[in-house]
């Protein structure tokens, strides 16, 4: 950053009157260090810094305050890329940040350096787009005189200096003293090394406008699931328990009664005999006495028909014998007389 002299008078003078000369010369050519427009967005106003600061080189800071006074959005970018210039020029720049009403945002699209990194100080939030940097180092000037005037001259860089550290502490913490060894060892930016010493709150990716915004990590072609959400499908059911099958039917009305009494009768096991003692062991005061009518055995059932056995029952006996049948009452009388022989 450089400062003005200290030991010529009217040097700033002189300076504005010169600026003043180039400005009526090249007309709005002599501002184009600077742009203020509302044309990005209705509600923020956009002002561009891309050139040197202040006086030493034909821009001086009071048309530009002026400007922003006429800003009425309620946000305002600031965008930066500027190697640095005139200390006073630029920390008047910065005060006009500070007092506007608009929410300030800072955004270093080249290089923040010197004075210009005092500037984006300002801001109420400070971005930092890829690749940009941001310098800061010590006041530097110009002295013509004698070892007095040099000595003077020192100690107004090294109050400027303290001051601009100051600022910096002011946004990022820390001492002076800590601020001014690393002006004193000029030291540069990257985004994220301005985000990690707190002369910056973010390092952005800004996409190409009107670019896709692709995932972070895209999922491969080849993982990806058909969604079948939109068939109706709701995942796989939950497995259900086999119904347990449980016979109803009366096997009577299936086989008839006579076959379901002889499949009955199968099945039951045979009666052991037991000893008379046994039986009495077995037998309790809580059992009732069995009646002779009760211990009576059951009927044997009745042989089933067979029904198609008797159908054919002639077909199988063999056909009479007529001459047996002629003397049958013969022999039956010799049959007779011999069992009264044998009775007597």
């Amino acid at each position: 950053m450089i400062t003005l002299p200290a030991n010529l008078p009217g040097f700033v003078a002189r300076q504005r009157e010169h600026a003043e000369k180039q400005r009526a010369q090249l007309g709005v050519e002599a501002r184009s260090w600077y742009r203020i427009t509302n044309a990005a967005d209705p509600d923020e106003a956009e002002v561009m810094l891309y050139d040197e600061i202040g006086g030493w080189f034909g821009s001086t800071a009071d048309e530009l305050i002026a400007d922003l006074r006429g800003i009425t959005a309620p946000r305002m970018r600031v965008r930066v890329n500027s190697p640095g210039g005139s200390v006073f020029e630029g920390v008047a720049i910065a005060n006009a940040l500070r007092s506007h009403p608009a929410q300030v945002t800072v955004q270093v699209d080249g290089i923040a350096a010197s004075i210009a990194s005092v500037i984006a100080m300002a801001g109420d939030r400070i971005e930092m787009a890829p690749n940009t940097m941001m310098m800061i180092h010590d006041a530097s000037g110009v002295c013509m005189g004698n070892a007095s005037d040099m000595e003077e001259m020192a100690e107004l860089l090294d109050l400027i200096s303290d001051n601009i550290a100051d600022a910096y502490a002011a946004k990022a913490g820390g001492t002076r003293d800590e601020w001014r060894a690393r002006m004193k060892a000029e030291t540069w930016y990257l985004p994220e090394d301005a985000v990690a010493a707190g002369l910056a709150d973010e390092a952005v990716q800004t996409p190409k406008a009107g670019a896709p915004t692709e995932p972070a990590e895209p999922e491969p072609d080849m993982a990806r699931a058909w969604d079948l959400a939109a068939y109706g499908y709701q995942g796989p059911r939950p497995a259900e328990p086999a119904p347990t099958a449980t016979l109803t039917e009366d096997i009577r009305t299936l086989v008839g009664e006579e076959v379901a009494a002889q499949l009955a009768a199968a099945v039951v096991p045979p009666t052991e005999a037991t000893t008379a003692a046994e039986s009495a062991d077995e037998v309790t005061a809580s059992e009732p006495a069995v009646t002779p009518a009760e211990a009576a055995p059951e009927a044997p059932a009745a042989e089933p028909v067979d029904e198609w056995a008797a159908a054919v029952a002639h077909l199988v006996q063999p056909p009479s014998d007529p001459w047996a049948a002629a003397v049958a009452h013969l022999i039956n009388s010799t049959s007779a007389a011999s069992s009264a022989t044998e009775a007597a």
